[in-house]
């Protein structure tokens, strides 16, 4: 453990160092003109620790740049990166970008330079990357880059540069890349007059299309036959009533149980039924007692029969 924090601490020594010797071999002016850049809320940043090259940067900047800002850059010769994109940089203030010779990669998209600014980058011999997208710059302007021998990339998208003023440039650039051009798209010349005779053939072709048009009424005598699914359809309730006949002996089940317990209910009433007969033969006792009961065997012995077996007594 005593090992490594040693060594760790050997390397932040060691970067500190480098760090001062950094410091130590920046002139005073270039070390007032990054105080003064980040002061008023540009960014300046080494290219790498052992790289002691800078990058400015001012595309997030809040307020509205002023000549101020830029005037800084002429004490920093170690500029290769410069950040412009998005803020109120005019033609003017990139006169500040004059002596910048170490410059090599410049932003310049959503501004408001035009071709007067473009003039102030021809001092800029080891620029290799330029954007100008969303600027007004025109073939014009592009004669301004003609001297720029290192410039390999450009950027035009949305401008007024044209393939012609491209391939002009190329000429002067031949390993120049220009990205983004907008070819306009050709004017359609007027038409001409038709003669008669060509209006009447059109009209000809036309007339033919208009005898066509019938064949669309085997169509419209198809419609019918969409209305028979129609008919299906009203037929398809049906069934429903079918369920719902169906569902009525389901109702009536519950009639025929009450009908059964009622026919149960009444065998119980049928035994009550022998106790009013039980009173009944004490009535039919007594109708023999009547005389009228007795007068038809009075009939059965006057009967002839009755009469034989009389007189066959006295025989004996």
């Amino acid at each position: 453990m005593l090992r490594t924090l040693t060594v760790l601490s050997i390397l932040a020594t060691t970067a500190l160092a480098a760090a001062q010797d950094k410091a130590g071999q920046r002139s005073p002016a270039e070390q007032a003109a990054i105080s003064k850049i980040k002061q008023l809320g540009g960014h300046v940043l080494e290219l790498a620790q052992n790289d002691p090259r800078l990058e400015i940067s001012f595309h997030l900047q809040t307020e509205p740049l002023t000549d101020e800002h830029l005037a800084p850059l002429k004490d920093l010769p170690t500029v290769v990166q410069l950040n412009l994109r998005g803020t109120n940089v005019d033609d003017k203030m990139l006169s500040h970008l004059a002596g910048l010779t170490s410059l090599t990669k410049l932003h310049l998209e959503k501004t408001q330079i035009t071709d007067a600014g473009l003039a102030h980058l021809k001092g800029l011999e080891n620029l290799n990357y330029l954007n100008l997208y969303g600027t007004q710059v025109t073939d014009a302007g592009l004669e301004a880059l003609a001297g720029l021998k290192n410039l390999r990339r450009l950027y035009v998208w949305q401008t007024k540069v044209t393939d012609a003023g491209a391939a002009k440039l190329k000429q002067a650039l031949p390993e120049l890349e220009v990205i983004g051009l907008e070819t306009p798209k050709p004017a359609q010349p007027p038409e001409e007059a038709k003669p008669a005779e060509e209006m009447k053939k059109e009209e000809a072709k036309k007339e033919p299309a208009k005898k066509e048009e019938p064949k669309k009424d085997p169509e419209k005598k198809e419609e019918p036959k969409k209305e028979a699914p129609k008919k299906d359809e009203a037929k398809k309730p049906a069934p429903k009533k079918e369920e719902a006949k169906k569902e009525e002996p389901k109702k009536d089940a519950p009639k025929k149980e009450e009908a059964k317990k009622d026919e149960a209910k009444k065998p119980a009433e049928k035994p009550q039924e022998p106790k009013k007969e039980a009173a009944k033969p004490a009535d039919k006792k007594e109708e023999p007692k009547q005389p009228e009961a007795k007068q038809p065997e009075a009939k059965k012995a006057d009967n002839k029969p009755v009469d034989s077996k009389a007189e066959d007594k006295p025989k004996q």
